[in-house]
């Protein structure tokens, strides 16, 4: 099962220093039932892609929870076994959970597949929709609209190979 792990980029290079993701269990995002309803396709990529901007969106709440992260959002794909992750079924259709896994125990960082990372002109979108994320989970429209717009910036994709210089520690 591939899962989308959200980090920020002091956590990925807390991983690339330990080689693991996460001690265990840790929250990732994978294409659950739940997701598949909600999204209502049956198209892998498009699935895949919905579980990755969940996993954006936590790795927000990351940013918005660490005030001297860089402003940019993390995303790590890594594929484990089925049985290592797990969907919650009572939380199946919760909005605030479409797509959210518990992986069980950490994972090594060489299985990852890919990372995904916010380019660096995000960064204001990126620093605002932090600031302005307890407010959008309050039901603020206006707040929701500016994290909206990180929303906006694709994260750019990362071979496994480029960690080390993402996190500046590459030769």
């Amino acid at each position: 099962m591939r899962v989308y792990v959200p980090l920020t980029l002091p956590g990925l290079s807390e991983a690339y220093k330990t080689g693991e993701l996460g001690a265990g269990p840790f929250v990732a995002f994978a294409v659950t039932p739940g997701l598949r309803e909600w999204y209502l396709s049956d198209d892998i990529e498009e699935l895949e892609y919905a579980a990755l901007s969940r996993a954006a969106l936590e790795s927000l709440r990351l940013l918005a929870a660490d005030p001297e992260a860089p402003r940019r959002r993390v995303v790590v794909a890594v594929d484990v076994p089925d049985r290592a992750a797990s969907a919650d079924p009572d939380r199946g259709l919760d909005p605030a959970a479409l797509g959210e896994v518990r992986v069980a125990g950490p994972v090594a960082l060489a299985k990852a597949a890919s990372v995904h990372v916010d380019a660096a002109d995000a960064q204001a979108d990126v620093t605002a929709a932090a600031e302005a994320l307890p407010a959008a989970d309050g039901g603020d429209d206006d707040a929701q609209f500016v994290v909206d717009g990180a929303e906006d910036h694709e994260l750019l994709w990362f071979a496994t190979q480029e960690i080390a210089n993402l996190v500046g520690r590459g030769d």
